[in-house]
């Protein structure tokens, strides 16, 4: 009996070819959400310079974490619902996460949703280092869980706008309307100046209105997780002494419904570019609204933006390319002039009920971020940023709450169709604005808001760039 091989020859190099011509199935990814609510109340929240003490909590905070996995890079990108965790408290959760892992702790992004009815993290005894070990543990939790749900997934991109919610908060005011500051001058533009037509001239800056998404898909194109990114401040309004996770929790809530997302489903909302963007509409006036009903509002148009976005993906990929560099960048902290100085040390000193309230407002307070500014014994800060290549988007983590000019700078110069910033990103080091806002003054700039060198934004603009441009090339 004769064998002929050449067919099966055949058959062998056809398969090959298929298996060569067709999209390799290889992204996987996972979603998790986990409460990070604090246990014990009351509790100081963090933000201002009063005591705001909250007895219990309106909703829960969480922990929302997607990994994803191309079989060669393995990233996390992590929301937390607080002010702006430190560097230190994220990077304990991410050693946890990645010895149960196996993940690199340069391959995880965790950035905070600066709602300023958060609990706090410092490490005074009681129940803020309580609520330390808490949100460790619990944000660890988040990225252990997400990666132990791989599975095979596509992701798409896109970005819709949702212009209507955010305002730049700093302005020109008219002639002769301009207070002074803490420090007794006269800047040029002021932080949320009122609604009077008559006091209020123009904003100082541009805003961004896009709600940019990364949406994730199983291979049954079920709903794994939907990521948003939106420039925009907290908004506020709640009742007082209750904890919240403001809009970014309500939209984790709403978000859903949008999609058909079940219950393992999780939504994400990260800050953006939101330095100097708030919610409130100057020069207009809102109707009142009950506590949380601005939030909801809010909450509510950013899930429908979201959707409307989602539309626009034309296609998941499942073979989208990932890629994440980090890179430490060493910045000068900024140092009060002698006359700035001695100007300080006059102003604490003064006593007196009376001779206090002939002060500009926050005077005190300033002339103490000047006098420690010049006695910290360190001369500069080491940040770490983050860009993530996913597919054709870009993402740019900037650990600063960054002006809204320079996420549409990255956005225009990057070489990716699309991108998102977020902010606040591994830390909270303060305000970031641009030099150009440096020179007009106003509560971003002040030194205790802003802590580094006047060119920062530039320095970071120009490295992701660089970063960019490195994972551009993997084409």
């Amino acid at each position: 009996m004769k064998y002929s091989f050449l067919p099966l020859v055949g058959l062998s190099l056809l398969s090959g070819w298929l298996q060569a011509a067709a999209p390799s199935a290889k992204l996987r990814a996972g979603a998790a959400a986990v409460d990070i609510t604090p246990k014990e109340f009351p509790l100081n929240m963090p933000g201002g310079f009063s005591v705001n003490a909250a007895t219990s909590a309106h909703d829960p905070l969480h922990s929302r974490a997607m990994v994803l996995d191309d079989g060669k890079t393995t990233l996390a990108m992590v929301v937390v619902d607080n002010l702006g965790a430190g560097p230190d408290v994220l990077d304990e959760a991410k050693q946890i996460a990645a010895a149960k892992t196996g993940m690199a702790t340069d391959k995880m992004l965790i950035s905070s949703t600066h709602t300023h009815t958060g609990a706090p993290l410092n490490g005074r005894p009681g129940p803020p280092e309580a609520y330390r070990k808490l949100f460790v543990q619990g944000v660890a939790e988040s990225i252990i869980q997400a990666h132990a749900a791989l599975r095979p997934a596509a992701v798409g991109a896109a970005a819709h706008p949702l212009a209507d919610e955010v305002f730049n908060r700093r302005w020109f005011l008219k002639p002769g309307k301009m207070p002074l500051n803490p420090y007794g001058k006269l800047d040029a533009v002021k932080m949320n100046p009122g609604t009077d037509p008559n006091t209020i001239d123009h904003p100082a800056g541009p805003t961004d209105p896009d709600i940019t998404i990364i949406s994730v898909q199983d291979a049954k194109r079920k709903p794994i997780a939907l990521f948003a990114n939106y420039s925009l401040h907290y908004v506020g309004g709640m009742a007082g002494g209750q904890i919240s996770a403001d809009y970014y929790g309500e939209f984790g809530r709403v978000m859903p419904s949008r999609v058909h997302g079940d219950e393992h489903f999780v939504a994400i909302m990260s800050n953006g570019t939101s330095g100097d963007i708030n919610n409130i509409p100057f020069g207009t006036i809102r109707p009142p609204r009950e506590p949380f009903e601005q939030i909801r509002i809010v909450a509510q148009k950013a899930a429908d933006t979201a959707w409307f976005a989602q539309r626009k993906i034309e296609k998941h990929r499942n073979d989208a390319p990932l890629g994440m560099l980090q890179r430490e960048v060493t910045l000068k902290y900024r140092r009060p002039t002698p006359e700035q100085l001695e100007e300080a040390r006059i102003i604490t000193a003064i006593k007196g009920k009376d001779a206090i309230e002939k002060l500009p407002r926050l005077a005190k307070n300033y002339a103490g971020s000047t006098i420690g500014a010049a006695e910290r014994k360190e001369e500069t800060l080491t940040v770490k940023i983050q860009a993530i290549r996913i597919g054709d988007l870009a993402v740019c983590c900037i650990p600063f709450e960054t002006f809204v000019e320079t996420g549409l700078d990255l956005k225009k110069r990057s070489p990716f169709p699309q991108t998102m910033v977020i902010g606040l990103a591994n830390g909270r080091h303060g305000y970031l604005p641009t030099p150009e806002q440096h020179k007009l003054g106003g509560y971003e700039t002040w030194l205790g808001t802003n802590v580094v060198q006047e060119d920062t934004s530039v320095i970071l603009t120009n490295q992701l760039l660089e970063m960019l441009a490195e994972l551009k090339k993997a084409d």
